[in-house]
């Protein structure tokens, strides 16, 4: 009898306890999640851009993209223009943004600036990324402050002389101007009078003289020329500028 109730004591502590209970499952250890591999770009530019225009209140900028994200960019690009080379390494204060078209090899020109006047160009993309590496300036043209008209004096058979007038159209002083024009034959500038001839191919500038660079408001100067030809030309067609 005794036997028996320390046989069921035995077994109803043993169930209290719970040590004839159902094991618990040991947790299995999650997964490691494997890193994306880092992209490994081509060593080269992902932009490149020039300036292919300039006019007296605008500038024309080219850009060719070679490389889609993450190595390079998708279109259309924005393009900011600052006032200074300062101001366009901290991306500060632009002056004006124009944004290019959807393509990859394209230009864009942005207006309304001032005559005379160096810019500053940086690019991003619509996802806001800068690119670090199309950076550059570009300077738009000169209002014209000055007017120039040839007149052949005399010719022969191969050669001729003419006379340039140079006259000051602006709103101020002129100080210093010089006289641009392209030949269309085999013209050549054997002397110059009144000014200081500079040619490179069938292009020539005459700049003013050391005494005849300082012209007032309306103000007219000239300059003579000793050209040498197979063929005279009927006239000149020049540019004047500061």
């Amino acid at each position: 009898m005794l036997r028996m109730f320390l046989a069921v004591t035995t077994t109803a502590l043993a169930l209290w306890g719970g040590t004839s209970g159902p094991t618990e499952a040991t947790p299995t250890p999650s997964a490691t999640p494997t890193p994306s591999p880092t992209p490994v770009c081509p060593p080269a530019l992902p932009i490149t851009a020039n300036v292919t225009g300039v006019t007296t209140t605008s500038v024309t900028i080219s850009y060719s993209i070679f490389f889609r994200p993450p190595c390079g960019y998708d279109p259309p690009m924005t393009v900011s223009l600052f006032a200074s080379r300062e101001d366009a390494q901290q991306w500060r204060a632009p002056v004006a943004v124009a944004v290019s078209g959807p393509e990859r090899n394209g230009s864009v020109t942005i207006d309304r600036l001032t005559p005379d006047t160096e810019y500053w160009y940086r690019f991003s993309d619509v996802e806001g990324r800068r690119d670090p590496y199309a950076f550059s300036s570009a300077r738009t043209s000169p209002l014209a402050s000055c007017r120039a008209t040839a007149t052949i004096d005399a010719r022969w058979g191969n050669g001729f002389v003419a006379t340039v007038t140079v006259r000051n159209t602006g709103t101020e002083p002129l100080d210093g101007w010089r006289v641009s024009w392209r030949w269309t034959g085999d013209e050549r500038v054997q002397t110059v009078w009144g000014g200081v001839a500079e040619a490179v191919g069938v292009d020539v500038t005459v700049r003013n003289a050391s005494y005849n660079g300082t012209l007032a408001l309306a103000g007219v100067t000239t300059f003579g020329l000793l050209v040498t030809t197979s063929a005279v030309p009927d006239g000149l067609t020049t540019t004047c500028a500061r």
